[in-house]
């Protein structure tokens, strides 16, 4: 039982056995004063009676008349004359029923007063001895009268008492939701303070749970800090901070591999002419200056244009990852201007060559990096600052334009033309966590289904990605009713900033309550970052449902993630490009473990993406994540007859 019902149990206890009380006590004491009144009346009239008997003179037929005609006109029980000379007695006995007293009252409150006893003689003769009792009806009427009043009177009383004690467990009752409210966050990994209240024991417990909370927080602050502290040395390059060559050319693989990235890219190389004659002619320290002037150089690109990333690969060669196709020579040459304006100031003999290649989707990464190389050392040959276009041009699929393509959207989700993948998400067992279910569509009729990365940049311009998302939503529901399979579909970014769009999900989600306790959604780890509180009220807003809500493509902005404990999400996966080749890079391995404990600390799965072969998964499951998926769980998912999904 219930704190908050013990107490209302003892309050409904302690008014009734008031209520009870208060009613027994009063009839008792009513009925001693209604007995003692009786008592008095009874000696009286046995009196007055002995003196009229007296006036008889001892006639014996004039003393029964008189004694006959007081019993009939009177209230009487009971009439006795013993006579002295020993005849028969007079006696007259009656017993009057009550008329609004129950029969179980008046058994229970009986009044019995003692009779009036009296003697009667003719002066200094005796005539006899005379006993009156008179009748109790009318009495344990009166008391019976009384008693309800007395009930009323305190069931009223006890109504407003327990009026006072219902508001003041209503207000522990908040009190208590609050504190409970407040250990619930906790277990959820969210840290909430509350209001302390004026209730010394409460306030006590709230104030050591704020205490608490607040420490804890801070604890998990200062491990956020070491873990961003930790990935800056796994994946940064020491003198620069670019990334290093490992990091840099994990996020290239993933780009081009991963389902939703851009279907074309660009990727620039530099280089610095003659690094170890640089070292020997201007120092080691002015060298460095030069190499951190480069890399501030190409920094802005990242951190103005959305997906583009760079890298120092190696002493003298930086690289530059482009997110969309058409641009790298391009921006070689802007690259090469705005050098050749800053690295002359350090000497003549520093200089620069560039190459660049367009790539597609699913390009090898050797075949990447070999035709950036091809193009840079065609850049060399021809002297400082040139700039090379290597590789095969990438374009875009002919005979299908862009407008077209911004067409075909819309037209494939009114006509049914959309379908999920499924990419097994395992855990530490081999059990199937959930599928991973990016979006397909077939933007033209007998076209093969595109993925997202052909059409989704153009559902972004278009403003499409809500239609987009709730037809996935749709498809992963009715798919979970049909096999009972648990999937997970990630939205895109641009949907949250649509007021529509969490109203829709709701009204998807309330015509299938079934299927929603087995779906799960995620989006990018950077709407986190840029759109905080609009995930925390999509979490909210759907977790009544049972929906699961987390990060993909995690890792590199967990630091940044202002109140992460505050998002309410269920589970974070890690990035491709922190857990590819994470077997053989120790720090990689450190980061990763350190963001593993960082998560769980929150109450939070952490998964695993992108990961390929057997020496990896090892590493990762040594590592603490709760479940991985990429090739590696998608090959061991179909060996056991399942299929890809």
């Amino acid at each position: 039982m219930s704190l908050i019902r013990q107490m209302w149990l003892l309050l409904l206890c302690t008014l009734l056995l008031g209520i009870v009380g208060g009613v027994g006590v009063n009839v008792l004491v009513t009925r001693g004063a209604l007995q003692a009144q009786l008592q008095l009346r009874n000696a009286d009239s046995a009196a007055l009676l002995a003196v009229a008997l007296a006036t008889q003179h001892g006639d014996r037929a004039l003393g029964e008349r008189l004694l006959a005609a007081e019993f009939d006109g009177g209230s009487y029980r009971k009439i006795r004359f013993d006579a002295a000379d020993d005849v028969e007695p007079f006696v007259r006995a009656s017993e009057h029923a009550a008329r609004e007293a129950p029969g179980w009252f008046v058994r229970w409150a009986a009044i019995e007063p003692a009779p009036g006893m009296a003697q009667v003689s003719d002066g200094w003769r005796p005539l006899g001895t005379l006993e009156v009792a008179r009748s109790v009806a009318s009495a344990h009427d009166e008391l019976w009268r009384d008693s309800l009043r007395a009930a009323q009177a305190l069931a009223a009383l006890g109504a407003v008492v327990g009026l006072l004690g219902a508001l003041a467990i209503s207000r522990i009752r908040r009190l208590l939701a609050t504190a409970v409210g407040q250990a619930d966050a906790l277990v959820e990994g969210r840290f909430a303070t509350v209001v302390e209240p004026s209730e010394r024991e409460l306030r006590s417990l709230t104030r050591a749970m704020n205490t608490m909370v607040t420490r804890l927080k801070q604890s998990l602050e200062l491990q956020a800090a070491h873990v961003e502290q930790l990935r800056l040395q796994a994946h940064c390059d020491a003198l620069t901070g670019l990334s290093n060559r490992s990091h840099f050319l994990s996020q290239l693989e993933a780009a081009l591999q991963r389902e939703d990235g851009p279907e074309l890219c660009g990727l620039v190389l530099l280089r610095l002419g003659d690094l170890a004659g640089l070292n020997r002619t201007l120092g080691r320290p002015a060298t460095d200056r030069i190499l951190c002037a480069i890399g501030d150089t190409l920094r802005p690109y990242s951190e103005r244009v959305p997906g583009c990333f760079l890298g120092r690969l190696n002493g003298a060669d930086f690289a530059l990852c482009l997110p969309v196709g058409g641009v790298a020579q391009e921006t070689a040459q802007a690259l090469a201007t705005g050098l050749q304006a800053v690295l002359p100031g350090f000497g003549r003999a520093v200089a620069v060559s560039l190459g660049a290649v367009e790539l597609r989707r699913d390009t090898p990464l050797a075949q990447a990096l070999s035709n950036a190389d091809e193009a840079l050392a065609r850049a060399e040959s021809r002297g400082t600052y040139a700039v090379e276009l290597g590789g095969e041009s990438a374009s875009v699929r002919p005979g299908l334009g862009e407008e077209a393509w911004r067409q075909g959207i819309p037209d494939a989700l009114q006509h049914g033309r959309a379908k999920l993948a499924g990419f097994a998400l395992l855990d530490a067992a081999g059990a199937l966590v959930h599928l991973e279910c990016p979006l397909q569509l077939q933007l033209r009729a007998g076209d093969e289904f595109e993925a997202a990365a052909r059409w989704l940049p153009l559902a972004v311009r278009a403003r499409a990605t809500v239609a987009v998302d709730t037809r996935a939503v749709a498809l992963a529901l009715d798919a979970v009713d049909l096999d009972d399979q648990p999937r997970c579909v990630n939205l895109a970014p641009a949907s949250l900033v649509d007021g529509a769009f969490v109203g829709q999900l709701r009204a998807l989600l309330l015509a299938a309550p079934r299927a929603a306790g087995k779906l799960s959604l995620d989006v990018a780890e950077a709407a986190a970052v840029d759109r905080f509180d609009l995930l925390q009220e999509l979490v909210r807003q759907l977790r009544p449902f049972g929906v699961r809500v987390g990060l993909e493509h995690a890792g590199s902005h967990l630091g940044q993630i202002e109140r992460l404990f505050e998002l309410g999400l269920d589970f974070v996966k890690l990035d491709a490009t922190v857990t590819r080749d994470v077997a053989s890079d120790p720090q990689r391995i450190t980061f990763v473990r350190g963001s593993v404990d960082l998560l769980h600390g929150l109450s939070l799965r952490v998964y695993a993406e992108g990961v390929s072969d057997d020496a990896d998964a090892r590493s990762l499951w040594a590592c603490g994540v709760d479940g991985i998926t990429g090739p590696w769980a998608s090959a061991r998912h179909a060996s056991k007859g399942y299929g890809a999904g």
